[in-house]
C-alpha cells in the first residue's frame, strides 16, 4: 500500500494509518446517510469502522488513485461480496482469498499495474 505509513481521516476525529487499511466498503441503501457512507476494515480491528468519507477519498489520501478505477472497485466488491457469502456459509478458502486479495491489490497499485497487464490474457478471479 503505502510506502510511507501516514495517518488517514476518516471522518469525525477518526484516523486509520494507510498502510493497515485492507478494505473498503460503500454503505449503501437505507444505512448510507447522516455521516455513514462507507465501511472501513483496518488490521488488529475485529469490525470495520464507520466513515463519513467516500471510499475513493479514503482511497485517494491513502495514494491509491488508480484504485479508484470503477473496474478495480467492482472487481473488490464482487471480493467482498463472494467472501461475505463463504463465510456465512462457513467455507473460505484462505489460500485462494489470499490469491484473489494479491491480484486485487496488484491491479490497482502503479507497481503491481506492470505484473497485472503481462497477464491480461488470463481470465477475472471472480
Amino acid at each position: 500500500m503505502a510506502t510511507d505509513p501516514h495517518m488517514v481521516f476518516l471522518g469525525f476525529g477518526k484516523y486509520a494509518r494507510a498502510d493497515k487499511i485492507f478494505a473498503l466498503e460503500p454503505i449503501r441503501g437505507e444505512d448510507r446517510g447522516d455521516g455513514r457512507r462507507t465501511q472501513v476494515w483496518v488490521e488488529g480491528i475485529g469490525s470495520p469502522i464507520v466513515a463519513s468519507r467516500t471510499e475513493r477519498t479514503i482511497l485517494g489520501d491513502m495514494g491509491q488513485e488508480r484504485a479508484a478505477d470503477p473496474a478495480i472497485l467492482e472487481e473488490a466488491l464482487e471480493l467482498a461480496e463472494r467472501l461475505a457469502r463463504a463465510a456465512e456459509m462457513g467455507r473460505v478458502d484462505l489460500g485462494d482469498l489470499g490469491r484473489r486479495a494479491r491480484h486485487l491489490l496488484e491491479s490497482a497499485t502503479a507497481a503491481g499495474a506492470a505484473r497485472v497487464d503481462d497477464h491480461a490474457d488470463q481470465p477475472r478471479l471472480l
